[in-house]
């Protein structure tokens, strides 16, 4: 039996194509590579990240990344800390994009490493373009970004067919003088809002929420520091975000996590007590 040829393959699309620091054989010397350090347990660093860790002249981190992540870079590499923490910043933007590129230009292999996912939330956009326009070979690695991490960890689904059809990341710290999110968004039901750096702003969110018409019964999980050994999660109502926050002293870095799939981790908690208890 003779099977019909397969079609060829369509020529590569060169007119996207943006410059890479990686090749096969690794990070090249006057490149930099954004490298997501995942939500904190080192075991959820992806290989490739591990990899360019061990390749770096220089690695730019943030703030809250486990010191063991650190440690996967070579003995004699430069490690700068370059901010964020709550709002307080360690250096200026600008200023990072100007030491990314200034290392790159003197030949270092360099590693900007970001909690979570670098192009979440991370302002990994905005140092990409910085190094394109100063034509420096960028390199991106994924990483696993908070809100996975803490729904892997916490048995706490982000979407399910019976509670939530879709699931809306957002980001509670946003520019100065910028308008507030449009809050009609972010109402439905049937939809889970996960709010990244909203801690300081729990209460306003909480009544926009209300105002725009969510039910103030709706579950809520303040998750803090996810995937960590300090990992604590703290269940309640929309209308009770506040309070819950202030009770149990809840600090940074938090998510908040808005919706009916809630319910299935405290479920999922109940039976494996249940079964500890058996």
């Amino acid at each position: 039996m003779h099977r019909p040829a397969l079609p060829p393959l369509p020529h590569p699309d060169t007119t996207s194509a943006t410059p890479s620091a990686a090749s096969t054989t690794g990070l090249a010397p006057g490149s930099v590579c954004l490298v997501g350090a995942g939500p904190g347990d080192p075991d959820l660093l992806t290989l490739r990240a591990v990899q360019r860790l061990g390749e770096a002249d220089v690695v730019l981190y943030d703030h809250l990344l486990d010191p063991q992540i650190l440690r996967l870079a070579p003995p004699q590499a430069s490690r700068i800390c370059v901010g964020k923490r709550a709002s307080r910043h360690t250096l200026p933007q600008a200023d990072i994009n100007r030491l990314l590129i200034d290392f790159a230009r003197s030949g270092q292999r360099v590693v900007r490493l970001k909690g979570g996912d670098p192009l979440l939330f991370g302002r990994g956009g905005e140092e990409m373009l910085a190094l394109a326009e100063a034509g420096i070979p960028c390199e991106v690695v994924p990483g696993i970004s908070a809100a996975l991490g803490a729904a892997a960890a916490l048995g706490l689904p982000l979407t399910d067919r019976d509670h939530a059809q879709g699931c809306t990341l957002v980001t509670g710290h946003r520019r100065q003088g910028e308008s507030t999110l449009d809050w009609t968004q972010h109402s439905q039901p049937d939809q889970t809002l996960v709010v990244y750096m909203g801690l300081g702003e729990a209460s306003h969110i909480a009544s926009q929420l209300l105002t725009h018409g969510r039910d103030p019964a709706t579950p809520v999980a303040i998750v803090e520091k996810a995937c960590s050994s300090a990992q604590r999660c703290v269940c309640g109502q929309l209308e009770q975000l506040p309070q819950l926050i202030a009770d149990a002293a809840i600090s940074t870095p938090a998510l908040l996590v808005i919706g009916k799939v809630v319910t299935l981790h405290q479920q999922l908690l109940a039976l494996r007590q249940q079964a500890m208890i058996s």
